[in-house]
């Protein structure tokens, strides 16, 4: 199961890569061997109703955040089509029920499901009862948030991790464990073979097979098909090219047993097969040369009974539409060449009567009587005589050819018809042999009755026979055999009952405790509220009515005292003891680590501090907040099937924060989003060997990382000292990226920004934070020595606050505030310890997933937020007073976001981009203005100090 944890940081670094240099995603090895031990299978549901009631294959998923077996169409879907709660269910099973058929109980419906065999059926069932037994132990613990589960499906890998890790679950009785595996099937292994996600390409789904109570759901399973690229396994295609070719079922999953008195000799109800295109196979000729084949080639899938004659017949009705259609062809180049040949008569016709019609002319006889030209006039018409003679023979010659082509083709025609008269018997002797292969079916049916009647009376006669003596040996070993199996399966549903009823029954206690400790803590809680409201009562009517001067000291003053002790006194040992019994809700601590209470202070800063922790307390308990928690529960629990992908409604969940819990995973696959193109052409070890290299040779920049290591974030306690687990880790991260950016090496801000991601993420996750936060998201030169990219920000941020913000804008250039000096660290850092941590991880939320146009909406919303404060400021130095602190007096992160993200829209990014070009060109012509002015300087100076030299050393004294 994918809940085990590794501690190592060798495992999660492992863990949490998502990109190789081979073009090899690492993610999705990793995510493979995930599905490949997680509790998934196929499983046959019963849905439906009336008669189109019965049992449908399901792809089953365990999610162990809530506890529920979700299940899906098929393995590719993104929703659910529902989900069985397993942390209240019961389980059960028939013996003499069909093979592999469970019930699973839930307190408001009955689930009825069908495995593929028995083994499969005790392996789902031994799994499932772990897994409730588990989440039961942990659920014990109450260290979880109203929304959440107390299991993590993706365990954090940063510094905040650790802390998850120390909460101590209750371990459950070694007594009860022992009992437990007593009563554990013997067979629980032996269907693991046959659950996981290797069983994704179990059977096909019927695209008919649909119900319209999930018609939506199914609608946008398969519009995310189409979004994905994916392309179904079983299509049609109407290329001519392309043949059908026979293809194996899968093996993974067996097929459903079917009832053997019911459709026992039906037509389709035993082929194994699929059919599939194959266009890059040659098409075979199955027609010989020129004569109708009657026999096909033997197939290579050997069919039973009326598939193999059905096949048959259809192969011979093929084979004479081929044949048709190639006599059709033929005679169409026969009729063509005949056109050809009248063509070719009518020009020798012509040719002749030509030569005919020049023939008297030629043996006119000449007006000379000289005997000698009559002679020579006579040669001359005997070659004339010889060319007409031999036209006539062609001529003749042609007329046969003409005669025997009308013939053949008349022949042809003939041949046609027949063969169409052929395939219409044909087609009536398929209908009849159909009909006749029924009749046998149905024939060989009241065979096998009678037979299996005459059977029966023979065994009864026989058995009346041999009433005296003993029965035969076989029949009793026949009958010893069917009671020993008959035995077993009875010795195994009864330990898995017996083991079901101690389950429900330690679960049912456990509720009762925890339902117990909840009202204890409610009374305590009850009490607690009490005694703040009587002292609260007591203060009001000392307010309303003092009864003592000045000079004394006043009730009211006590209570006052006596509140503010009680608010900032430490936890005393007995409620140590017990926790849940502990009414105090703001601990040393917060989740990321930062104290709450300073313990440098003053007394009142402590309780300014104080009451900031509760109200971010409460805040984060409202129903907005629980609201969104639902949400993201309700979209993870959608990609059960499916890694993130970057869409409309995940930037929507990013924009109202991410859950404490998934933090982790979204911000690994933020930061591999935006990194692709670096890691994909790095080697898997890039981190490893940038980081042995940064260690062997000196690295400039060692020295400065050195320094600020414990001035990175001294109020959190992973870095708050140089033991703490952070330090290390920080120290790591800085050296890799210097040695990888040369040119900035290190500057003092990308600490903070290590130091934050290291919070949620490991060292190399870390480390490529800070690569997409310098060379993705920043402009040049953001971190450099000159702070160019920052400067040019600056400038932007007051143009959009001019734009924006017109009348504070005006107000702060009225008394002549500059609030860069503020401001420039916010970009620089991205708010670190600007701002209450609870605002600080949403912003990054947003700007892991959005970029830099972020900080700008966060920078504008936080003056937006305390405009109205600013503007009642008259005096130039309140305001620059005001300005240092007053990002921590905002608390409510949801108006701060709704302010953000709506109310400075438009905020087009190509905006900021044309900004920036502007101003960096005048920043960099003042940079070399500058530069002319220090040139010169720098000359003066040194001339004075020549002309100095002269000067002897007591004249300089004086």
């Amino acid at each position: 199961m994918h809940e085990e944890e590794d501690g190592s940081e060798a495992h999660s670094c492992t863990a949490s890569r998502f990109v190789n240099s081979r073009s090899v995603d690492v993610a999705d090895i990793e995510g493979a061997k995930e599905q490949a031990s997680k509790l998934c299978g196929y499983l046959n549901k019963l849905s439906g109703k009336g008669p189109l009631r019965g049992y449908k294959p399901k792809w089953f998923v365990y999610d162990p955040r809530k506890c529920y077996l979700y299940y899906f169409k098929s393995p590719q879907d993104a929703l659910p089509l529902g989900h069985i709660e397993i942390c209240d269910a019961c389980f059960s099973y028939d013996l003499d029920g069909e093979e592999g058929q469970f019930e699973i109980r839930t307190a408001d419906k009955e689930f009825l499901l069908k495995a593929p065999s028995k083994q499969v059926m005790h392996y789902w069932l031994q799994q499932l009862q772990q897994k409730r037994w588990e989440y039961s132990n942990m659920r014990g613990s109450g260290q979880r948030d109203s929304w959440s589960s107390p299991t993590l499906a993706h365990p954090h890998t940063g510094l905040v991790g650790k802390d998850n890790d120390a909460f101590s679950f209750e371990k459950p009785c070694e007594t009860m464990e022992k009992v437990r595996s007593d009563f554990s099937m013997d067979d629980e292994t032996e269907g693991a073979g046959m659950v996981g996600a290797q069983t994704a390409r179990g059977p096909s789904t019927n695209p008919l097979n649909f119900s319209l109570k999930n018609f939506g759901t199914e609608l946008r399973n398969s519009m995310s098909h189409l979004r994905g690229g994916r392309r179904s396994v079983f299509y049609t295609s109407n290329s001519p090219s392309e043949e059908w070719e026979l293809v194996d079922p899968p093996k993974d999953f067996t097929e459903q047993k079917h009832h053997p008195d019911t459709h026992r000799h039906s037509f389709g109800s035993a082929f194994t097969f699929d059919f599939v295109r194959n266009p890059s196979r040659p098409k075979k000729l199955l027609l010989g040369s020129g004569k109708l084949g009657r026999s096909a080639e033997s197939s290579p899938v050997e069919c039973n009974g009326s598939k193999s004659l059905e096949v048959q017949l259809r192969l011979q009705s093929q084979q004479q539409q081929e044949e048709l259609s190639r006599l059709q062809q033929e005679e169409a180049k026969l009729k063509e060449e005949l056109a050809t040949q009248k063509e070719l008569v009518r020009l020798l016709q012509q040719t002749l009567r030509t030569s005919q019609s020049e023939r008297p002319a030629g043996c006119r006889p000449a007006p000379s009587p000289d005997s000698s030209a009559a002679s020579d006039q006579t040669r001359t018409s005997v070659p004339t005589q010889q060319e007409v003679a031999q036209l006539e023979d062609l001529l003749k010659e042609r007329d046969g050819q003409i005669q025997s082509m009308c013939g053949h083709m008349e022949r042809l025609a003939l041949e046609k018809e027949s063969l169409q008269k052929e395939l219409k018997s044909l087609k009536l002797k398929v209908g009849e042999i159909n009909d006749q292969l029924g009749m046998m079916m149905e024939t060989i049916q009241a065979k096998d009755e009678i037979i299996m009647k005459l059977s029966q009376e023979n065994s009864e006669h026989s058995g009346n026979a041999n009433d005296a003596g003993s029965p035969p040996p076989h029949k009793e070993l026949q009958e010893l055999s069917i009671l020993k199996d008959s035995l077993q399966g009875y010795k195994s549903q009864n330990k898995f009952l017996n083991k079901e009823i101690l389950e429900l029954t330690v679960l049912r206690r456990n509720a009762e405790s925890r339902e117990k400790a909840l009202e204890a803590k409610c009374t305590a809680l009850e009490a607690k509220l009490c005694q703040v409201e009587s002292k609260y009562l007591v203060l009001l009517q000392e307010v309303k009515n003092p009864v003592c001067s000045s000079s004394e000291q006043s009730p009211a003053r006590e209570v006052i005292s006596r509140l503010l002790e009680d608010a900032l006194q430490g936890e005393n040992t007995d409620q140590q003891e017990h926790t849940i019994f502990k009414p105090n809700t703001v601990s040393e601590y917060d989740v990321y680590g930062f104290k709450t209470v300073p313990e440098e202070e003053e007394e009142e800063e402590k309780l300014i501090a104080k009451v900031r922790a509760l109200e971010l307390k409460s805040l984060s308990m409202t129903d907005q907040e629980v609201s969104i928690g639902v949400k993201w529960e309700n979209f993870l629990s959608s990609t059960m099937n499916r890694d993130l992908v970057h869409s409309p409604e995940l930037k929507a969940l990013i924009r109202c924060g991410v859950p404490h819990g998934h933090r982790s995973k979204v911000w690994r696959w933020c930061v591999s989003f935006h990194v692709k193109k670096f890691r994909d052409h790095l080697p898997p070890d890039y981190y490893d060997t940038l980081l042995n290299v940064a260690r062997e040779k000196p690295n400039p920049a060692s020295k400065q990382i050195e320094l600020d290591l414990l001035r990175t974030l001294p109020n959190n306690k992973h870095y708050a000292s140089p033991s703490a687990g952070g330090i290390q880790k920080l120290r790591n991260v800085l050296l890799a990226f210097s040695w990888r950016n040369p040119d900035i090496g290190y500057c003092q801000g990308l600490n903070r920004l290590a130091a934050i991601a290291l919070l949620y993420l490991d060292q190399e996750d870390a480390f490529w934070t800070l690569i997409a936060i310098v060379e993705v998201f920043m402009p040049r030169d953001y971190y450099t020595k000159t702070l160019l990219g920052s400067q040019v920000d600056q400038r932007v941020f007051k143009d959009l606050m001019s734009e924006k913000l017109p009348r504070l804008h005006a107000h702060f250039e009225q008394h002549k505030v500059d609030f860069s000096l503020i401001t420039f660290n916010w970009f620089l850092v991205v708010f670190v310890d600007s701002v209450v941590s609870d605002i600080l991880f949403k912003i990054w939320d947003a700007f892991l997933f959005e970029g830099p146009k972020i900080i700008f909406r966060f920078a504008l919303a936080l003056f937006k937020y305390k405009e109205e404060e600013f503007l009642k400021l008259q005096d130039s130095t309140a305001i620059f007073k005001y300005l240092r602190y007053f990002t921590r007096t905002i608390l409510d992160s949801r108006k701060l976001m709704s302010i953000a993200f709506v109310d400075m829209n438009p905020f087009p990014m190509r905006q900021i981009q044309n900004r920036r070009a502007f101003h960096l060109e005048k920043v960099r012509l003042e940079l070399t203005e500058l530069e002319a002015i220090r040139q010169t300087f720098l000359r003066e100076r040194e001339t004075s100090q020549d002309r100095r030299s002269f000067v002897s050393d007591d004249e300089e004294e004086n």
